[in-house]
């Protein structure tokens, strides 16, 4: 007989951002000039001062296991970032996990809050690493699906109709990968009511944080009234800092929810990286222009293919407020399906995009294009689009 795999990883499936991306690796390697905006690896160095600090710690050895918690340098770094720009007291000794990478934080957080037979509430589109990290848990996610007519606002409506006996917590994304939104203050309260009447673990991935567009402020939900004790809040390097090779990424909450992480840390990965560590430090602690030039470099980009997507007869685009995506809407083109869209965009013009389909519910009829590519990349990648869209 042959071995079979376990039926978890069958249910659960590859994930569509990843197969896209070896896929486009597959293709230039035959000699296929592809344009890529189907990713999120920012198109950024990470700032000056954060390689020579990562560097440097190789240099010196510093290359062994650290604390399983993180380096006590980068929990105190990632407490007073917390303080200062989120509004978030945490204790760096006992409420801060540092991790390999934002997405294995929000792995553990899942692992360390919900048993089999749970259910974890996922307003959407949303990530598609969600839906798979609740199962890999042994809970069911179920989608929430957000109206793009409603600005893919959260609301307590909207997750009492998903809400059952079994549910156990709720995943945001703020700035939300694909649709750009950024949730308000009268949102998250309504969000932290919420959870705070129904018991629910409320676990908030802000990996975006700092790209916020178009004037719009980021808000985390822990440093809300009544929220801290139920709220696990991810964050990274990967993003604003273009450190997305680093792996590197950390988790703050309750003394005891961060406690069960460390067990489920401790016995997959035992610790992050030591010099990426280093480098971290010196991101949350040193310069940040760097953040902002990016930041800025990304708002125009938005601009810019956003105002040339809606000049496309059959094709809209709202604003993006945070995060480097576009979301546009492609459901009244002669392609109404965004994976058939996606798959002869990429046939006939050799663009990579990610169907919006990926991203559950919410995400049909659109594709998402990153914007971590040149504005003249971005411009040419528009006009192919604009080519599809009119055959």
């Amino acid at each position: 007989m042959t071995p079979r795999p376990a039926a978890r990883c069958a249910e659960i499936g590859s994930s569509p951002t990843v197969a896209l991306n070896d896929l486009v690796r597959d293709l230039r390697a035959r000699g296929v000039d592809v344009l890529d905006v189907g990713g999120g690896d920012p198109d950024f160095d990470a700032p000056a001062h954060v390689l020579e600090a990562t560097a440097r710690s190789v240099l010196d050895g510093f290359t062994h296991y650290t604390p399983s918690r993180g380096t006590p340098a980068l929990r105190a770094a990632i407490a007073g970032k917390l303080a200062a720009d989120n509004g978030i007291d945490v204790d760096p000794d006992h409420e801060v996990l540092v991790t390999p990478s934002a997405k294995h934080a929000l792995f553990v957080a899942l692992m360390a809050v919900l048993d089999p037979g749970d259910e974890v509430l996922l307003p959407t589109p949303s990530w598609v690493s969600y839906q798979a990290m609740a199962r890999l848990a042994g809970a069911t996610p179920v989608p929430v699906p957000l109206a793009a007519s409603e600005g893919f606002r959260i609301t307590a409506d909207r997750l009492t109709g998903a809400l059952t006996p079994r549910t156990r917590a709720v995943v945001i994304n703020t700035p939300n990968n694909p649709t750009g939104h950024v949730v308000g203050e009268r949102e998250a309260e309504e969000l932290v009511a919420f959870a705070g009447r129904h018991d629910l673990v409320v676990v908030v991935d802000e990996i975006y944080e700092k790209i916020v567009l178009g004037g719009a402020k980021h808000l985390s939900v822990a440093g809300l009234p009544g929220a801290a004790e139920r709220t696990i809040t991810v964050n990274g390097l990967s993003k604003a800092y273009a450190m997305p090779g680093w792996r590197l990424g950390y988790a703050a909450g309750p003394a005891d929810l961060v406690a069960a992480m460390l067990t489920v840390h401790q016995h997959t990965v035992a610790c992050a990286g030591s010099f990426a560590q280093q480098g971290a430090v010196a991101a949350l602690t040193g310069p940040q222009d760097a953040v902002t030039a990016m930041t800025a470099e990304y708002a125009a980009r938005a601009e810019t293919v956003v105002a040339a997507l809606n000049d496309i007869p059959a094709i809209t685009c709202g604003r993006v407020d945070g995060a480097f995506y576009a979301f546009p809407d492609i459901s009244a083109t002669v392609t109404p399906d965004c994976r058939e869209f996606a798959r002869r965009l990429l046939a006939e013009e050799s663009v990579a995009v990610t169907p919006g389909v990926a991203f559950g519910p919410g995400g049909h009829g659109r594709i998402r294009i990153s914007l971590t590519s040149s504005r003249s990349v971005l411009t040419e990648v528009v006009d192919r689009i604009a080519r599809v869209a009119r055959r």
